[in-house]
């Protein structure tokens, strides 16, 4: 059997977007990925299907497995031919223990990469305003572990030159031991009112930074009961926070926001919430498809062939405009053979996707529902006309039903499903119990309905309770209806049915 391989990632010190691109096309292609609790778990999204995960995290006071166990674990995965990712959180030559599991991959002559990662020595501070040079303060900077035991008779480190002989001194899991550091820097020359600063989980939701002094900063340590991870920074650098801070000023900052949107449809969404400075947790419990009944794809070929008979096509979403067209080209249909239908969609994205394929609408309506496209018809149908609705399966009936009542001649086609999505059901299950995820946007009333159903598939016998810690977005009053009907208590509801609107209720509190 060929032997495999062993990419040893950095996987960067918490926020994902913080992967290197050659590290992510690791993962993309590794048939195993080995990781631990410093590397964000989001990072596994990007395995290719079918790949296997390996969880070998270690925590500050015990391992699951030891050291020399992972490094004959990945000895092993390659012996058996697999393309190995073994991902360690922020760089992996930085305390990170990659000079032991390669030697042993060399020994046996298995191939291997290094992929370097940002270094939270680095990140960390910047995320929290602190550049750990200044040509103002200092040009020089150390990154030393706190993690040597206090008691120990003999320490690496040579407190008498580093406590004076470099500006900035970055200490990486060091807060169990602080007390012992900021002694140490004080009896070897380091001035007490030197600033100094704590931050835990950097560049993460979660993060939070301690300002002090080399004096003082350990036991405000101890009063805020602050826990590893976090790093330790030490120099006239830590004043810059004050005017640079930046990572938790942002206004969504701190705030987890679940998007349960279909995944196609959801980037807009995920992109707004992560630019306002929150983490968007993607729960698409909505996934979309070509209709799989003979006689609902019977129906919108019938309706394709008729195509020059209507006057009227109307577009109710943007998966409407996707599958029709999807459709339209699957069967060899020309474009133009509805060039005498007029065109209306109910609302601004949806005329942007039959805008990009060069169609134009009529006047937008002011309510971006199927209540609001009627009004703007109003004056512009007529008894007689055709119209044909490509839609969902779940769509609602209010616009055929009362176009029907009005005189005309309605077709409505099923031009995708819409089936219930589990995918990454597991994570979002996991931060919800742990009250990890602090709001919950809803987009249509199927998102309301299959998140509760997803929810009880994955084992939570009462979602609404669990529902019931998060704040409820709602992208308009229908949506929010059947949340409440569901026993969810809406916390605000968008004035117009757009993402946009959606995240500015969102910023509203």
């Amino acid at each position: 059997m060929p032997r495999g391989k062993v990419y040893l990632i950095g996987a960067g010190p918490g926020d994902p977007k913080l992967i290197t691109i050659k590290g992510k096309e690791a993962i993309e292609r590794a048939d195993t990925i080995v990781y631990d609790r410093l590397a964000n778990p989001r990072l596994l999204r990007h395995m290719k299907p079918g790949a296997e995960r390996i969880f070998v995290g270690k925590l500050p006071d015990k391992h699951i497995l030891k050291q020399g166990e992972i490094n004959q674990l990945l000895v092993d995965l390659a012996l058996q031919g697999k393309v190995v990712a073994r991902l360690k959180g922020g760089d992996p030559s930085v305390f990170g223990r990659v000079g032991e599991e390669a030697e042993l991959l060399a020994e046996h002559e298995i191939p291997y990469e290094i992929i370097p990662g940002i270094t939270s020595a680095i990140a960390v501070p910047v995320y929290a305003g602190i550049p750990i040079t200044h040509r103002d303060y200092t040009s020089s900077f150390a990154v030393v572990t706190g993690h040597e035991y206090p008691n120990k008779t003999y320490s690496n480190v040579h407190w008498d030159h580093l406590a004076v002989g470099v500006g900035t001194l970055v200490f990486l899991m060091g807060v169990a031991n602080i007390e012992a550091i900021t002694e140490r820097l004080i009896r070897h020359g380091r001035s007490p009112e030197t600033p100094a600063a704590v931050v835990r989980m950097g560049t993460w939701m979660e993060q939070t930074t301690l300002v002090g002094t080399v004096e003082t900063i350990a036991k405000q340590v101890r009063e805020a009961d602050l826990q590893s991870p976090a790093i330790i920074i030490v120099g006239e650098v830590v004043r810059m926070r004050e005017k640079l801070a930046w990572f938790e000023k942002r206004p969504l900052f701190g705030r987890r926001i679940l998007v349960t949107r279909a995944r196609e449809q959801a980037s807009e969404l995920v992109l707004g919430i992560e630019e306002l400075g929150g983490e968007a947790v993607e729960f698409p419990v909505i996934r979309c498809q070509t209709p799989t009944q003979p006689e609902a794809v019977h129906a919108l070929d019938e309706a394709l062939s008729r195509l020059p008979e209507y006057d009227w096509l109307l577009f109710t979403s943007v998966n409407g405009v996707e599958y029709f067209f999807r459709r339209l080209i699957e069967t060899g249909r020309d474009i133009r053979s509805f060039h005498q239908a007029q065109i209306a969609a109910v609302g601004p994205k949806t005329a942007d996707a039959l805008r990009i394929r060069g169609l134009t609408t009529m006047a937008l309506p002011a309510e971006f529902q199927q209540e609001g496209l009627l009004d703007a018809l109003a004056p512009h149908v007529r008894p007689g006309q055709r119209v044909l609705i490509p839609a969902g399966d779940l769509a609602r009936d209010v616009l055929p039903t009362r176009l029907r009542e009005w005189g005309l001649g309605v077709t409505t086609v099923v031009a995708y499903e819409n089936v219930l999505s589990t995918e990454n059901g597991e994570e979002a299950l996991d931060l919800l119990r742990g009250d990890a995820i602090q709001a919950v946007t809803f987009t249509s009333s199927s998102t309301v309905t299959n998140l509760l159903e997803a929810l009880r598939r994955l084992g939570e016998e009462r979602p609404e309770l669990l529902l019931a810690r998060t704040a409820i977005y709602c992208i308009g009053p229908l949506t929010a209806k059947t949340a409440e009907a569901a026993g969810l208590k809406v916390h605000r509801v968008a004035e117009q049915a757009t993402v946009q609107s959606l995240l500015e209720a969102i910023l509203h509190d």
